[in-house]
């Protein structure tokens, strides 16, 4: 069935709650700001803006439930390996092998790449999911994300001495160690010109404008004039 702009079927709904049962045992004691919960808010956004753009809501779905599988992020050794990380859930939950090849694709075209790096082309589905995960690295959610991650990797939460980098290279950009204040100018106030479909636009502009504002907020505060 083509879920284009439609509900999804009951066996689409089963298949979609067991891949969100095996995801939940992988991220469900996350401390990165990766967990079940950041999951589940992008799995949601990401079907309200499927729903606005007419796009293939069970990919979409499926794309935005397994888009951290196989991360760098999370990965022991820090290399993405999307592929088998997702085939072995989606193939095992009972997805075909077109649709799992379709969220493979959008997968691994959802992170951002670097502040120089252009975004890969994506299809409708992958605007979705894209726009919806970068969407949760925005506004008091995305502030509280950032902090999060940066004490698990150990890093300074502010050095007035060193200025944001620029990262032409996905490389660069992974192995990019600055403090977390400098990761807004280099990657979070980006987000909101980068957003690719009209609901994505609309929600992130309150939560840059509050980003804006923690960052006037924090300077005031460090500097001790707040």
């Amino acid at each position: 069935m083509n879920t284009r702009g439609a509900m999804i079927n009951s066996e689409q709904k089963n298949i979609i709650d067991l891949v969100s049962a095996q995801v939940r045992t992988r991220f469900e004691t996350d401390g990165s700001g990766h967990d079940f919960e950041h999951v589940q808010r992008v799995f949601n956004t990401a079907v309200h803006i499927a729903t606005d753009e007419n796009a293939d809501v069970f990919i979409v779905s499926l794309a935005a439930l397994v888009h951290d599988l196989g991360d760098y992020k999370l990965s022991a050794d820090g290399k993405e390996n999307h592929r088998d990380a997702i085939s072995a859930v989606l193939l095992n939950c009972g997805v075909s092998a077109d649709d799992c090849h379709q969220v493979i694709d959008i997968v691994e075209k959802v992170s951002f790449k670097g502040n120089a790096v252009l975004d890969a082309p994506m299809t409708t589905e992958g605007k979705c999911v894209r726009d919806a995960d970068r969407l949760d690295a925005m506004g008091a959610i995305g502030v509280a994300r950032a902090f999060a991650y940066g004490a698990l990797k150990k890093r300074k939460m502010f050095d007035p001495d060193s200025k944001p980098a620029v990262h032409n290279s996905f490389d660069a950009y992974q192995k990019n160690e600055g403090h977390t204040i400098n990761h807004f100018y280099e990657k979070l106030l980006l987000l909101k010109d980068r957003m690719e479909t009209a609901s994505g636009r609309a929600m992130a502009e309150d939560r840059h404008q509050f980003m804006l504002h923690f960052l006037d907020q924090f300077s005031g505060e460090w500097s001790g004039l707040k």
